[in-house]
């Protein structure tokens, strides 16, 4: 009943427009309130603070922060001219370029509005001039940007790590071949409709130009070596891994490429400063709530509940996938993640399924979510840098959320697909 009825307050709130974050605390303060009395928002206050400073989420805002110092520095250009004369010669060349972009540049920030802001500024014109209509470029840089949470390193990863308590390295080993797998698939697309739509090929192969793109963007490509041979290596945690990556391009704008000066560099830790904001502060609301709902024991009867009609773990692996895919419809990652985890979690333990399996599930339905209206915030970010319609290039955009439907049914049903590397870690 309580579960219930938090829902549907929530969603009416949501409904008549007001901002999920404090949707969240008023729903929070007022179970508090009525279920405890007025002495427990002092419980709230401290959940406010608690939730929202827990040292793995400090990787949130540095991450934001070389996301945009990437943008603004001259490092996503140097590994777009890169990639294109990569693999510009393929039919189609240029919405390849823009995945395999994409999939480089999820090494850095594990942001994917982060990504679309990156390269779909540069892209998504250079593929209307090249005969891609505007619907089909805003739908293959809208899904191939939301590979960004699920090649590490992953913001939804980081939050999910600490609200699980569940390694966040072993949550990064374990996207690595979803991630690589979702990239070649949205390739495999990208040509097949490509060859129907006759586009054409960004340029010709020129190994000579390919060398001296390469030497452009060197430190650029150094850049994931350095953050995740850091990570994986175990010489510093994904915290200190998000702060390796704001040094590297802080180092690599400043004195490699010199295109970051004292007034960009403002303005990129400003756009920081809120993001970080509006992230950090649905966090805290989504802790307030979540102690309420663990102190009304929500979590503990849904799961008692739910085994009592089932423990078969293929049947509860598809009901929470139909969960999560509903909920990222209507709420935004981080939201999705904070309210859903610490209900689910008692479930999930209770039919044996592993908490990073999980977590690469919870990624990938987020990833789809960001692709399905009527929230869909990479798919609407897009949509306004290309100028074109929501509903429209959601059509066009559904061969690429059947592959991202796809990576999720083939993570579910066949776990060593993300957990066979994750042995390698201790």
């Amino acid at each position: 009943m309580i579960l219930l009825l938090t829902t549907f307050t929530l969603i009416g709130l949501i409904m008549i427009n007001v901002p999920i974050a404090i949707a969240i605390g008023v729903v929070a303060l007022g179970g508090f309130a009525l279920t405890v009395g007025p002495d427990s928002l002092y419980d709230m206050a401290i959940a406010l603070y608690a939730g929202a400073t827990k040292f793995p989420l400090i990787a949130i805002p540095l991450f934001i922060l070389a996301g945009n110092l990437m943008n603004t520095s001259g490092i996503s250009a140097r590994l777009i001219t890169f990639v294109t004369a990569l693999i510009g010669f393929v039919r189609g060349g240029l919405g390849m370029v823009n995945i395999g972009v994409s999939m480089v540049f999820a090494e850095i920030s594990g942001s994917a509005v982060a990504d679309v802001a990156a390269t779909g500024t540069v892209l998504i014109p250079e593929m209307k001039k090249r005969g891609y209509s505007r619907t089909l470029a805003a739908a293959i840089t809208s899904s191939s940007a939301s590979l960004a949470i699920i090649i590490p390193p992953s913001i939804p990863m980081i939050l999910y790590g600490a609200i699980a308590e569940t390694s966040v390295l072993k949550l990064f080993v374990a996207g690595i071949i979803p991630g690589i797998l979702g990239g070649g698939l949205l390739m495999v697309v990208t040509y097949i409709l490509a060859v129907r739509y006759d586009l054409p090929r960004a340029e010709g192969f020129d190994l000579r130009h390919v060398w001296a793109t390469f030497k452009q963007a060197f430190w650029a490509l150094m850049m994931p070596v350095i953050i995740l041979g850091g990570i994986f290596s175990g010489l510093v945690t994904a915290t200190e891994g998000a702060g390796l990556a704001v040094v590297a391009a802080l180092f690599i704008g400043l004195f490699i490429y010199r295109d970051l000066d004292l007034g960009v560099l403002r303005r990129a830790m400003l756009e920081g400063v809120s993001q970080t904001g509006v992230v950090m502060f649905l966090v805290a609301t989504s802790a307030a709530l979540g102690l309420f709902l663990t102190q009304a024991q929500v979590p503990q009867q849904l799961a008692e509940q739910i085994t009592q009609v089932t423990t078969n773990p293929l049947i509860v692996l598809a009901l929470l996938n139909l969960l999560l895919l509903v909920l990222g419809m209507f709420l935004h990652g981080a939201a999705a993640i904070i309210l859903v985890v610490p209900v689910v979690m008692p479930l999930v333990n209770a039919v044996g399924i592993d908490p990073v399996h999980f977590g690469i599930m919870v990624t990938l339905n987020l990833a789809i979510g960001q692709q399905t209206p009527p929230v869909a915030s990479v798919l609407i970010t897009s949509c306004s840098i290309a100028r074109a319609g929501i509903w429209e290039t959601s059509r066009a955009n559904l061969p690429f959320i059947g592959v991202l439907a796809f990576i999720l049914l083939l993570v579910t049903y066949v776990p060593a697909v993300s957990l066979s590397l994750t042995e390698l870690v201790q």
